[in-house]
């Protein structure tokens, strides 16, 4: 049987003890909200130990880094990613993408702790970032991400059955689905009360308006692409820096 591609990844990332989050399109396959997704993005500990780990590992999956900026850790901690394809005939071309710091997201460390571990077909375990994590996470200026979050909350309120205040408090804060959140705010009131001073639309949801809600969904949409925006502009700048500097060819790692 031929090995998928990204568990010869994943399974060689957890082989070297790489203290890494699955994040991404992979993550939002495992939460149920995707089908399909040709990368592997993952998050993990800027530390010398962890990146040396790494780089052994990106070794063995015969790794190149495709894409600016170069692999070093001071680019991760100032909050880019770094690009890799993998050369290994078990994981050929398969493309990962590491970071570490994100716009809104907890640091490493608090991310961790939060994870949850997820068995591969292959019975090796590695560690999946949280699912309010990862809604966190996926809060950008790119427009696929926007309907994942709603999709990654819809997929988590049909499966759960016997909700904890900590899940239902994620619900209402996070979900994107107007009549979801209608039903929601009916059922829970006194959490709508608790968490409206950090979520305005919740208050409008008690009208029971979809358009309105709408249209505060929106809102909150166009403010979190704004700050992603400004986020991104100097490291943008600096990616451009080093593209005109010529380190935007292949090497290996």
């Amino acid at each position: 049987m031929t090995q998928n591609p990204i568990h010869k990844v994943l399974s060689t990332l957890a082989t070297h003890k790489v203290k890494a989050l699955l994040m991404g399109g992979q993550a939002c396959i495992m939460y149920g909200a995707a089908e399909f997704s040709r990368d592997t993005d993952i998050a993990i500990l800027a530390s010398d130990d962890n990146i040396e780990l790494l780089r052994e590992a990106l070794r063995v999956l015969k790794a190149r880094r495709i894409a600016v900026p170069p692999f070093d850790i001071a680019y991760l901690r100032k909050g880019h990613a770094i690009h890799f394809r993998s050369y290994h005939p078990d994981s050929f071309r398969a493309r990962i993408d590491v970071i570490s710091k994100m716009r809104g997201v907890d640091n490493f460390e608090m991310l961790w702790e939060r994870r949850v571990p997820f068995t591969l077909p292959n019975r090796e375990q590695v560690e999946l970032i949280s699912l309010p994590d990862l809604v966190q996470s996926k809060k950008t200026q790119r427009d696929k991400d926007w309907p994942m979050i709603r999709r990654l909350v819809e997929s988590d309120y049909a499966i759960v059955r016997d909700p904890s205040a900590d899940k239902v408090k994620f619900w209402l804060l996070e979900s994107r689905t107007p009549l979801m959140i209608i039903k929601l705010v009916k059922e829970h009131e006194q959490l709508t009360g608790e968490l409206s001073r950090f979520r305005p639309l919740l208050e409008v949801a008690r009208a029971g308006s979809t358009s309105e809600i709408e249209e505060q969904l929106d809102k909150e949409e166009q403010l979190e692409r704004s700050a992603d925006c400004l986020y991104w502009s100097p490291l943008f700048r600096e990616l451009e820096r080093l593209r005109h500097e010529g380190y935007d060819v292949e090497e290996e790692v």
